[in-house]
């Protein structure tokens, strides 16, 4: 029997890593074998074999014998133009069964996890199964040692890196508090003191910016590893992107669904930091939560649970997890978005007077802790030498050489629109809402937009006067600034203003 054959053609089209196939209705293939939209095809070129998510044309867009590759499947194949593809049905996808399980209340084993993280990497699943996948690993329904389980498998997938040195620290915020950019400062102050700090961060995935978002606009942030290996050898520590490292290429997968769904559970937080921390080669880890009524994590009962399950399964892998439960009632720092959050970190690292304090004692407070971790100071002390550092420029300058390692430093875009929002009331601030906050800096455009996002001006406890500004919204195009504003006006709690008496 004959294998179906199609000419491949590179459609241009981004799926933003997704491998989607195109064919035309009539084509002799898609009938004669069957071929329906959103079905899954294999596809074959050389000694290469890819999955994909077939889209069906309606025009003449393509021809009859060719098969339209997305980006991201033309990536993965990797064929010339008109090269032939063969065609065929997938195997059955065997691990999903566990993940139907899981949704019904079966527990996840180990030989289950590493199966459907494989299959994961593989590209074998499509966005609708993996969004099952984090939907059943959600809302409490992973426990201790199921998270263990997907953190091994998930190191287990990826590289794994190893440096010569008896002490590797890291730090990590697990998120939901806009701002909170304290990667950029703790890196530069603890690689001065002579730690080793490999740092890979994110790209945002329910925030307005991650760290590694933040760091491209100052500096290159797509490393591979021994350019990665060669920074950090160089400079003591680097502010990388994980996804181009591939330490954790399942999370960096997942992480692309549960940013639409808006999904974070604990499980699934614990194996994405933890998997990273230990592929990256690091034995000390501080772990930042940060604990307010509208941040991610709401409750001191919350964040215990959280400590709990970090400690526990960090130990199962050998690495030392510490962690600092911090204030996340408002946001952190004046700018939310990665250029305005990156130049909240120059100002800091440069000791301008505008810069947020908050920003600078938060950067303290956990660059302290991780010295602490590393023996590089004294119980209690490691704030002192944190401060110390940084008010001597020695950060600034770790921090310059960082990103010259990387690439060359480069200045932070500016919006081309903004506009500012101001109180229609006088009285004290007495509540900001962090989740919609960071909501009006992604309808401004952010993290996509780099120079969109909002500075806030209002903080905890300032009394206010009619028409003091609240915040300034930053877009780059005028219909990004008005969908934002149409937003912030339907919206009375963004900032609480409990009115003066009379």
């Amino acid at each position: 029997m004959s294998v179906p054959v199609l000419r491949a053609r590179r459609m241009g089209i981004d799926t933003y890593q997704e491998r989607v196939a195109y064919m035309r209705s009539d084509c002799e293939v898609c009938k004669s074998e069957g071929f329906e939209a959103r079905a899954r095809i294999e596809l074959r070129c050389g000694d290469k074999c890819v999955v994909a998510t077939l889209n069906v044309v309606h025009s003449s867009l393509l021809e009859r014998d060719e098969i339209g590759l997305s980006e991201a499947a033309w990536s993965a194949l990797g064929p010339a133009g008109g090269a032939p593809v063969q065609l065929g049905h997938p195997p059955p996808l065997q691990s999903f069964s566990a993940v139907r399980g899981k949704i019904f209340g079966r527990p996840l084993t180990s030989d289950a996890a590493i199966a459907i993280v494989a299959d994961v990497c593989a590209g074998r699943y499509s966005d609708i199964e993996m969004a099952a996948l984090v939907t059943a690993c959600s809302g409490g329904r992973m426990d201790v040692v199921e998270t263990i389980a997907l953190t091994r498998a998930m190191i287990g997938a990826g590289q794994r890196l190893s440096w010569d040195s008896a002490v590797v620290v890291d730090k990590h915020c697990v998120g939901g508090l806009p701002g909170n950019r304290t990667t950029l400062l703790v890196v530069p102050i603890v690689a001065a003191c002579g730690l080793l700090i490999p740092k890979t961060s994110s790209r945002a995935i329910t925030s307005p910016a991650g760290s590694a978002d933040v760091m491209e606009t100052l500096a290159p942030v797509t490393l591979d590893v021994p350019r990665m290996r060669a920074v950090v050898e160089r400079e003591g520590g680097c502010i990388a992107w994980g996804g181009a490292v591939s330490l954790s290429p399942a999370d960096d997968l997942l992480i692309r669904v549960e940013r639409p769904l808006g999904l974070d559970s604990d499980g699934l937080l614990v194996a994405s930091i933890l998997s990273k921390k230990v592929a990256a080669g690091s034995t000390h880890v501080l772990i930042d939560i940060p604990v307010g009524r509208t941040a991610k994590v709401r409750s001191a009962q919350a964040a215990a649970a959280l400590e709990l399950r970090l400690k526990a399964v960090g130990q199962a892998l050998g690495l030392s997890v510490q962690v600092l439960v911090t204030d996340g009632a408002q946001p952190v720092g004046c700018g939310i978005g990665p250029a305005l959050e990156a130049r909240d970190i120059l100002a800091v690292l440069q000791g301008r007077p505008e810069a947020p304090d908050d920003l600078r004692q938060r950067a303290l407070l956990l660059a302290g802790a991780v010295l602490e971790m590393g023996g590089k100071a004294g119980p209690g002390e490691g704030i002192a030498t944190a401060r110390q550092v940084l008010d001597s420029g020695a950060a600034w300058a770790r921090f310059q050489a960082i990103c010259e390692a990387q690439g060359g430093m480069r200045e932070p875009p500016v919006a081309a629109y903004t506009h500012v929002v101001r109180a229609l009331h006088s009285g004290e601030i007495v509540a900001l809402d962090n989740r919609g906050i960071a909501l009006l800096a992604k309808l401004a455009g952010a993290p996509g937009a780099a120079a969109a996002g909002i500075s806030i001006h209002a903080r905890l406890g300032v009394q206010l006067v009619t028409g003091d500004p609240l915040f300034t919204v930053h877009a780059e195009s005028p219909g990004a600034l008005a969908y934002a504003l149409a937003y912030a006006q339907s919206q009375e709690h963004l900032v609480t203003i409990q009115q003066s008496a009379r």
